[in-house]
């Protein structure tokens, strides 16, 4: 299990190990998989019943395919965890947190102070997403 430096969640955390999305559908006992850049993250929509924890890996800051990853699986009804890995920075967790995850296990720790800065920044946003927060032309317009 790798160190998960920020989660937001009340349930117990998953220690299961993470399994990689090709091995995930023939075992029947997994109940977490890793998502590596590359892999389709609609490979596991028949098994969000199952699934407790999905890792996001965030190998290099410019890859943006965990986002969409995320986006796709809480939109299909995923409610389990979601965990950004890897090379994860405090000037993107505020949009990783829109996407949908809710834990984050980064390579280098982040600065509680930044972190705490950047969840906050932001009072009004633009796009829609699965944080539940409106956008502000939806505030506006009804």
């Amino acid at each position: 299990m790798v160190d998960v430096q920020y989660r937001f969640r009340s349930d117990e955390p998953v220690a299961d190990p993470a399994v990689t999305v090709d091995s995930f559908g023939e075992q029947t006992n997994a109940a977490a998989v890793r998502i590596e850049p590359g892999d389709d993250a609609r490979d596991l929509l028949p098994f969000l019943d199952r699934l407790q924890l999905v890792e996001v890996n965030f190998p290099v800051f410019g890859d943006g395919r965990g986002y969409s990853a995320a986006r796709i699986l809480r939109e299909a009804g995923y409610q389990g965890e979601l965990r950004a890995v890897g090379e994860v920075l405090v000037d993107q967790i505020a949009y990783m947190r829109r996407c949908g995850f809710d834990a984050f296990a980064p390579d280098v720790p982040l600065e509680p102070a930044d972190a705490e800065a950047a969840w906050n920044r932001y009072g009004d946003v633009y796009q829609p997403t699965v944080d539940g927060r409106a956008a502000i032309w939806a505030k506006r317009h009804g």
